[in-house]
């Protein structure tokens, strides 16, 4: 009888074991720290094995992670199943699979666009990162958008791309993204659970972001990927797409950042590290492909410069591949030496004798509507959270707060969905599960009154990158609300500039457009009055 191999990535005993010195992963560590880069985790792989994986507190290898635009590599790689499964080809006419959405009059650009130039962001349509995603309309939306260039004349970074790319593997097939990939590649590859993937309104996975899977998920992804398709001794991803997808396709040096001009595959960047590709996400996600090393690097953070990261990570290659060793060196590492830092909530306080006055009160605030007309209420989720989400929750109402010896506990509402979180007021977080926005969050809270009538309340939803933290000031019956967000929305706001600018045509609006998402903060996170009732 065969014996079957196991699907868990095996370990090494030690970094130096597989060729990876300790002293190289702990000048890492130190650099990602003295450049303030917030690593929620990360996993070293060589030889097959993992060398060295770690995360930062509160964070857990259970919890998935929002990986953003890493969700385009797997969506990719739904595609590279459907082709070799005959349901379609790359020279596939994207306006022949819906044409519902054939115009009266001939469009011989459309007629053009194919599967291949959604795979490379060379389609040409100019979706605008602004449009508004909780409207039942992105398939019409991409086909009504205007042409930035006719298919294959140039390069454009389109997450809407993508999205097409699962509502075509749902026009052939009749299934969603998820249960595709389930058969074909998340079960081949150990995935048991069923990973959650943000919908549009009509149900079907964006595609082109929303993906949540854990470090060590994405990492068998990746590994799966470096074996040229293979997982575990078996053939999962047809070799030769894999050879496709990672590999130069298209030029795109139209873009700044050196790790971002050096060719573009199919939803798969290549690096300017030689022989290197990666998927790439917003905030730092990363799954990198070093070939001339035999190794696979994965990163989950909340940085929104992310040449910053890659820098930081590059700075150290090739420095830590090193000749594997069969015994640990004397002078190696300890694993306890190579932790991530903790990140810290909310230090225990003093407590208010205003707890008592508010315990059970119900705080009623008044609805902005400014940020009501814009499609933004405040939510107790980050805009970096929902900024691209169907269901962006928002409208904070009828707080509830209630406070033991080492707790704060708050209940509140957002439209139809209602939540409790527990606060650590000891210094320490506590764990609860909320459900906002239509997806199922752990989120770890902490409270501390800053003074005596301002308590400060911290929640960070571990799926996500960003914590949210809102004061409440207390004066008589009423309450003033100050949201603010890690990361802060101006830093947010500073590393989007140049892409909003990018989709507004006129200059000058451009220039208006730039100047606006810089006072993000002002606006989404105003002030807003309440009173105790």
């Amino acid at each position: 009888m065969a014996v079957r191999k196991s699907k868990v990535i095996p370990r090494a005993k030690f970094p130096e074991q597989v060729g990876i010195s300790s002293h190289e992963i702990k000048a890492l560590i130190d650099d990602f720290d003295r450049s303030g880069i917030e690593v929620h985790s990360m996993m070293l792989i060589r030889k097959g094995k993992v060398a060295y994986e770690a995360y930062r507190h509160p964070f857990n290898p259970q919890t998935p992670h929002t990986m953003y635009s890493v969700s385009k590599s797997f969506t990719s790689i739904a595609i590279g199943f459907a082709i070799d499964e005959g349901l379609l080809t790359l020279d596939t006419k994207v306006i022949d699979i819906f044409p519902e959405y054939r115009p009266k009059k001939y469009d011989e650009t459309l007629e053009k666009m194919t599967v291949f130039h959604l795979l490379t962001m060379t389609a040409g349509k100019d979706v605008s990162l602004l449009s508004d995603k909780t409207k039942d309309r992105w398939i019409k939306d991409f086909f009504d958008a205007k042409w930035a260039f006719k298919p294959g004349n140039g390069w454009r970074y389109i997450s809407e791309n993508t999205y097409m790319c699962c509502a075509i593997i749902k026009k052939l097939t009749g299934m969603g993204i998820i249960d595709y990939l389930t058969p074909r590649l998340f079960k081949p590859l150990g995935i048991n659970r069923r990973p959650f993937w943000e919908l549009d309104p009509q149900g079907l996975e964006a595609g082109g972001w929303g993906l949540f899977i854990t470090t060590d998920e994405l990492a068998r992804f990746m590994l799966c990927l470096h074996q040229k398709g293979k997982y575990a001794g078996v053939q999962v991803i047809p070799e030769w797409y894999v050879e496709e997808a990672t590999k130069k396709q298209v030029r795109n040096d139209n873009n700044e950042d050196r790790d971002s001009v050096c060719g573009y595959g199919f939803f798969f960047w290549r690096n300017a590290f030689k022989n290197s590709y990666r998927a790439d996400g917003m905030f730092s996600q990363f799954g990198i492909v070093l070939e001339d090393y035999d190794a696979v690097l994965v990163f989950n953070c909340s940085e929104i410069f992310e040449q910053k990261t890659r820098d930081a990570i590059f700075r150290h290659v090739p420095h830590m591949f090193i000749k594997p060793k069969r015994f640990k060196p004397s002078d190696g590492y300890e694993y306890d030496e190579l932790q991530l830092s903790p990140i810290k909530g909310l230090p225990a306080s003093r407590r208010s004798v205003v707890e008592e006055f508010i315990k059970g009160k119900t705080i009623k605030l008044t609805k902005n509507p400014i940020l009501n007309a814009v499609g933004w209420p405040l939510s107790m989720l980050p805009l970096a959270v929902v900024y691209m989400s169907a269901n962006r929750a928002g409208n904070i109402d009828n707080i509830v707060l209630d406070f033991n010896e080492t707790e704060c506990i708050m209940s509140w509402d957002e439209g139809k969905e209602h939540n409790t979180i527990v606060c650590g007021m000891d210094g320490e977080y506590r764990e609860s599960k909320i459900h906002l926005a239509s997806i199922d969050f752990t989120a770890v809270s902490t409270a501390a009154w800053v003074s005596e009538d301002s308590l400060e309340i911290r929640m960070r939803p571990l799926e996500s990158v960003a914590e949210r933290r809102i004061t409440l000031t207390f004066k008589g019956d009423g309450v003033t609300l100050v949201p603010r967000s890690s990361p802060p929305l101006s830093t947010i706001a500073s590393g989007i500039k140049g892409t909003v600018e990018e989709f507004i045509s006129v200059e000058a609006l451009a220039q208006l457009g730039g100047k606006a998402v810089m006072k993000l903060d002002r606006i989404l996170e105003a002030p807003i009055s309440g009173k105790l009732v």
